[in-house]
């Protein structure tokens, strides 16, 4: 369920979680807002980020776009792979994700994600390259990120850390649960020095529909 990606309360979306393998083609739609958008450890915004979302699945395959509100325009990804759960009990995750951005907030991100989860357990792994933009005056760059979840009725903690030529550890815990058909969620970060140096404590309300 990508709502929120900027935390494993929502799930992410996205595709550095495990996905089943489905039969019947379904379409949804999601919307959100959060008090502070944060993407793994980096903080976007200093006040609410609104969002919205549209995934389709069909037997393990799955496509989808996700926008919110930033600093200075918006975020909008794109992002498509293939999951499945195997008979044990192991998801297993293989996708590609691009982060667009209108404004002047930051250049274009693309990545490739696998992913893999087995109880209460995931593992995400995500390989990508940050576009140069001479106006904004950022150089290309490669960077590869891993993060280690758990999570157990509603409670849920992250370990992310970035590695290659991007750095820097964050530590995420959080708890959600359904309220009178909304996704309610709490969460608090706390980022490394090559990160934010900060902590932050964020609210989350969302919700999802069939289509």
């Amino acid at each position: 369920m990508k709502i929120f990606k900027i935390s494993v309360l929502a799930g992410a979306v996205l595709a550095t979680a495990s996905f089943s393998q489905t039969v019947s083609a379904e379409v949804s739609a999601n919307i959100g807002v959060v008090s502070q958008y944060h993407f793994r450890g980096i903080q976007q915004t200093t006040g609410a980020s609104t969002s919205a979302g549209l995934d389709y699945s069909e037997g393990g395959f799955y496509l989808g776009t996700w926008a919110a509100d930033v600093a200075d325009g918006l975020e909008v990804d794109l992002y498509g792979g293939y999951g499945i759960e195997l008979d044990n009990g192991l998801s297993l995750g293989l996708g590609a994700t691009t982060y667009q951005y209108t404004g002047d907030f930051d250049s274009a991100y693309n990545e490739v994600n696998l992913s893999a989860g087995f109880g209460m357990l995931s593992v995400g792994y995500s390989i990508g390259t940050q576009d140069g933009d001479a106006g904004l005056e950022i150089v290309e760059a490669d960077y590869t990120f891993l993060s280690v979840t758990l999570e157990h009725n509603g409670f849920s903690a992250t370990f992310g850390t970035w590695g290659d030529e991007f750095d820097g550890d964050y530590v995420e815990a959080g708890y959600g649960t359904e309220i009178g058909g909304f996704d309610v969620g709490v969460g608090v970060i706390f980022s490394g020095s090559d990160l934010d140096d900060d902590e932050a404590l964020y609210l989350s309300l969302s919700k999802s529909f069939d289509l």
